[in-house]
């Protein structure tokens, strides 16, 4: 979004107890520029893709253990069984792994970041984003949300994919909403 700065959750602290004191306020280059702990092991991860993506304002990655399941099982959301998983993502692809903490991963996701808002990352986590931290959090618990919602429909033993027709209406107006302004 144009910015020359980020705030980024430190290192080493449980997410659930981070106070927005905590912050740590990063150039894009990755130079500290304030704060009292040193930035997420992540960070080149999140700036690339900040810089890479001028729509995205924030960028968030965890670890949420179903859709974390389905990454470890070397799987990500290629097939079209869930509206909202469409509306909010399109594709979900799976990241080849790369050693977490290291450009190595930034590497394997640098391919994928045009274009998905989503991300599975291989034997590690996920990736989502959005023009704002709460478009990009309510996309991580949607795919979380997804993910278990398909974990039961194959626990129970089948998953029915939506028609070529009813997937393409739905890409539609996905593409639509992205195009208006303030989506």
């Amino acid at each position: 979004m144009g910015s020359t700065r980020a705030l980024v959750t430190p290192s080493g602290l449980i997410k659930a107890l981070v106070a927005p004191a905590d912050m740590v306020e990063v150039d894009l280059s990755g130079r500290k520029l304030r704060g009292r702990r040193n930035p997420t092991s992540e960070l080149d991860l999140h700036l690339r893709i900040l810089k890479r993506r001028p729509d995205v304002g924030a960028v968030v990655h965890a670890h949420p253990p179903t859709a974390t399941g389905f990454a470890v099982a070397g799987e990500g959301f290629d097939k079209f069984v869930l509206p909202e998983i469409i509306l909010l993502f399109g594709h979900v692809p799976l990241v080849p792994y790369g050693t977490p903490g290291t450009p190595e991963l930034g590497d394997r996701v640098d391919p994928y970041i045009d274009g998905h808002d989503g991300l599975l990352l291989a034997n590690h986590g996920a990736v989502t984003v959005g023009p704002t931290l709460e478009a990009a959090w309510i996309r991580m618990e949607s795919l979380e949300h997804a993910a278990r919602i398909v974990f039961i429909a194959r626990a129970l033993g089948r998953v029915t994919e939506l028609t070529n027709d009813a997937a393409a209406r739905l890409e539609a107006s996905r593409a639509r909403t992205r195009r208006e302004p303030d989506a």
